[in-house]
């Protein structure tokens, strides 16, 4: 019988992942029961109802799980040793999720590019799938990236290219899932509180190249000391990039050489920074899978702004330059962005206040010749400032921060909007925010 029809199913989560899989599933003759602690769509909710598929929302889920269950479909956000997946465990029942689903159903003939690693998946992902497309090439975009894989599945034709951006979370719950070529871009220290220990999160990115024989290609940064550590466990045909040094694809003269082939010089792409620098090799590497010319990645790189609110670059306004960096939650986000630029920056701090420390910004201030900081960290912001000696205006609002950036500049400036707090002071989201300070950089027009 194949995997996924006439069964009984236990999904766990709904939201998109959930909702997604649910219908897939109902098509292929499965009985349902998804699940969810908090309250959901109610259009969803009303839909799925019409298909025969029952919505339970409760906060004791494990309750509704018995042994006449055949898989249960986490959403990939929930814990691993939640409740449910610790029962089904107990009863012998497996717990995957909806990637590993909708691999079931996408026809055999396809050509699936994953990309996973602790930052600049979702940029790496995005070029992949920007360059595949000028290239001509029927490239379809998911995963991670916000377009559950059981979505894409009915609109996947024989001969796509699926290129998909696949977390940890998710890497976690695989089984057959399997792809021709796999990017793992870096490895950090993240998701601890979901894996527990840092050894065995990485032994989930490293799932990536779940699968793979010396058939199918493996694209690993070869600076990144933790991903060098499991080289020896990688089975793929194995192809590096280095910033530093010498690679199958790598930084020379300031530009990018893919196998001794010079590629693009960086001065013509408009994203900054070497950890851009390392996603886009990771997107030349991959794409050159598929015999994509120079022109098409040319083509793609001196005009790609970055992914929406990930230094996002904005525009030129008198000299002056504008990056949204909106995404910038936490310290180490800030401390990456400004590590990009070289140009006097003047810096927008501010937002939610956690008490989380600012002192890790300080090693990353030498080009900031001012911060302008506003939102409830603000007098927290202005007193850091003070004792490194940074100029600093204080205000209440992003738009009167950008207005004072703008009004405090020179010809040459980079006004970067990099906050290192969440945005749930004033925002619902931090893509809010950022299309806000997008909209006043328009304004100066």
């Amino acid at each position: 019988m194949k995997m996924f029809e006439n069964e009984k199913i236990f999904i766990l989560g709904m939201a998109r992942s959930g909702y997604a899989a649910a219908k897939l599933l109902k098509n292929h003759h499965n009985e349902i029961l998804i699940t969810d602690a908090k309250p959901q769509d109610s259009e969803c909710v009303k839909e799925l109802t019409e298909l025969g598929i029952p919505f339970m929302q409760t906060e004791q889920p494990e309750e509704l799980l018995d042994n006449s269950f055949d898989y249960v479909i986490k959403n990939p956000g929930i814990k691993i040793d939640h409740p449910v997946c610790r029962k089904a465990k107990s009863l012998g029942i497996k717990v995957t999720n909806e990637v590993e689903v909708a691999y079931h159903f996408l026809p055999k003939d396809i050509k699936i590019i994953g990309i996973s690693g602790s930052n600049g998946k979702t940029t790496t992902t995005t070029l992949i799938y920007e360059i595949l497309k000028k290239a001509g090439l029927p490239a379809v975009l998911g995963g991670n990236i916000g377009y559950p894989v059981c979505s894409l599945v009915e609109n996947v034709q024989s001969g796509d290219i699926l290129v998909l951006e696949i977390s940890s979370h998710q890497l976690h719950d695989i089984i057959d899932f399997k792809t021709d070529v796999s990017v793992l871009t870096n490895l950090s220290e993240v998701h601890i509180d979901h894996f527990g220990t840092y050894d065995y999160y990485k032994a989930q990115k490293i799932r990536i190249f779940n699968r793979h024989t010396e058939k199918e290609i493996g694209i690993i940064n070869k600076d990144n000391k933790d991903s060098m550590e499991y080289v020896g466990e990688i089975p793929s045909s194995k192809l590096f990039f280095s910033a530093t040094g010498e690679a199958d694809c790598c930084v020379k003269n300031q530009a990018i050489y893919y196998k001794r082939e010079k590629v693009v010089e960086l001065k013509d792409v408009l994203i900054k920074g070497m950890h851009n620098v390392e996603n886009m090799m990771c997107a030349i590497m991959a794409v050159k899978q598929f015999d994509v010319k120079n022109e098409s990645i040319l083509a793609v790189l001196k005009e790609f702004k970055g992914v929406a609110h990930r230094l996002e670059y904005v525009d030129t306004v008198n000299g002056r330059v504008f990056y949204n960096d909106s995404k910038a939650t936490n310290v180490k986000s800030t401390q990456i962005a400004l590590s990009a630029f070289d140009n006097p920056t003047i810096l927008l701090l501010g937002g939610l206040d956690r008490g989380h420390s600012f002192d890790g910004l300080k090693e990353y201030l030498k080009n900031v010749k001012k911060i302008i900081t506003f939102g409830e960290t603000k007098e927290r912001i202005k007193a850091f400032a003070e004792e490194l000696q940074i100029a600093c205006d204080m205000v209440d609002t992003l738009k009167e921060a950008v207005e004072t950036a703008y009004n405090s500049s020179e010809v040459g400036d980079v006004i970067l909007l990099s906050p290192a707090c969440a945005s749930w002071d004033q925002y619902k989201c931090f893509e809010d925010r950022g299309n806000e300070f997008k909209e006043c950089v328009k304004s100066f027009r």
